[in-house]
């Protein structure tokens, strides 16, 4: 109860630097308003929890589930996700007494947990910590689009201490063991473990860097079309993609949006918010490739990671022997293996204990909005 009450004051830490205003907005599909994060991380203890398992529950609002729903097909229809910022009501307030209600319900059920509700327990404080990283991204999106680049917090380090070392480490040809043996907390899709063979390959030890990145975009790297996939080429022209998101320039001086506010460029700095397409030119630009997800957790003992999620080369898709969880619980990360590529690592806004070397993040190529980066690989 205690790691739970925990999790859940963390999402309202969160928001605390926000004023009213910033909890409703949407500015564009992929980014979801924070007073929607507050609710839906609160529906899905209601939903998945507290209806099936606590004698004589009474929902908070007989319309909550229609409105938080997030995708789940199998619990009903919802809000469509584009109209999540024309929620107007429930109020900041109102959805406040919900996570209240909720979490004093809770209480009731942790007095006498059933054993098979202890998982779903579990799955819901690593869901809510999924969408306090993404609380961290869409309230950047939405600050950083802004004219006005809004500080959301002055002493909120991007980049506590950037990487030195750049040199590469050498990975041995042979078998490596893959995935997670489930001993402690999982994803289904970090199942299971499988034993891979790995040709000899080398690593670089740091993340790209800004200053490595711009060397890219002065060398006229978004106008050449030899280094970029047909649809990379196709969606940064089509959305006039030339640097990446939250790079300004003004004059000769180059300055990219935080969450401490508008900052000069630190070359020293991993690059960040950038699309699998950029990660994968820049690569082509610099002679060398991204690595795959195996090859990315084979290594990960010898990395240090975690400021950025690094992208592979990797698409998402169920491990050899993957067995789909049935109901609502299958449609939590099934339903997403196809079109999206897999980052691993973590970046400086994941909760602190929910990463590890097997954890399988996925994204759409085109996507940027993400604390995301490239680590390199020797062709």
């Amino acid at each position: 109860m205690e790691r739970y009450f925990a999790v859940r004051k963390y999402t309202e830490f969160i928001c605390e630097p926000l004023v009213l205003e910033d909890y409703v907005v949407q500015p564009v599909e992929d980014v979801s308003p924070p007073k929607w994060h507050l609710a839906h991380t609160t529906w899905f203890f209601e939903e998945m929890v507290l209806s099936k398992y606590l004698k004589d529950y009474r929902r908070f609002h007989p319309r909550y589930s229609f409105l938080f729903n997030s995708y789940y097909e199998s619990i009903g229809d919802r809000v469509q996700r584009p109209d999540r910022g024309n929620l107007s009501r429930p109020t900041v307030d109102e959805i406040h007494e919900y996570r209240a209600y909720v979490d004093e319900n809770m209480i009731r059920l942790f007095s006498d947990l059933p054993s098979e509700a202890e998982s779903i327990i579990e799955l819901g404080m690593n869901h809510e910590q999924q969408h306090q990283e993404l609380l961290y991204t869409d309230i950047k999106f939405i600050l950083g689009n802004n004219p006005l680049y809004p500080i959301y917090h002055v002493d909120f380090h991007e980049t506590p201490e950037p990487e030195s070392d750049h040199g590469f480490v050498e990975i041995a040809a042979g078998q490596y063991q893959i995935g997670n043996s489930g001993e402690a907390f999982c994803y289904d899709h970090e199942q299971p473990v499988h034993t891979v063979y790995l040709d000899h390959y080398s690593i670089r030890k740091s993340l790209v860097t800004n200053g490595e990145y711009l060397e890219f975009v002065r060398d006229r790297g978004y106008d050449r079309y030899d280094l970029w996939h047909s649809d990379g080429w196709s969606w940064i022209k089509e959305q006039d993609i030339k640097l990446p998101m939250y790079w300004v320039q003004v004059q000769d001086a180059w300055y990219r949006y935080a969450l401490s506010g508008l900052e000069k460029l630190n070359p020293a700095e991993p690059v960040t918010h950038i699309s699998h397409y950029e990660a994968a030119a820049f690569a082509e630009w610099k002679g060398m490739r991204l690595p795959t997800e195996v090859e990315w957790e084979a290594a990960a003992p010898l990395l240090a990671w975690g400021l950025r999620w690094e992208y592979t080369n990797s698409a998402f898709l169920p491990y050899p022997g993957y067995k789909r969880p049935e109901g609502a619980i299958g449609e939590y990360n099934a339903k997403f293996m196809i079109n999206t590529m897999v980052l691993r690592g973590g970046s400086i806004v994941t909760p602190a204990g929910h990463s590890r070397a097997t954890y399988r993040n996925f994204f759409y190529p085109h996507q940027q909005w993400q604390f995301n980066g490239i680590r390199l690989c020797s062709r």
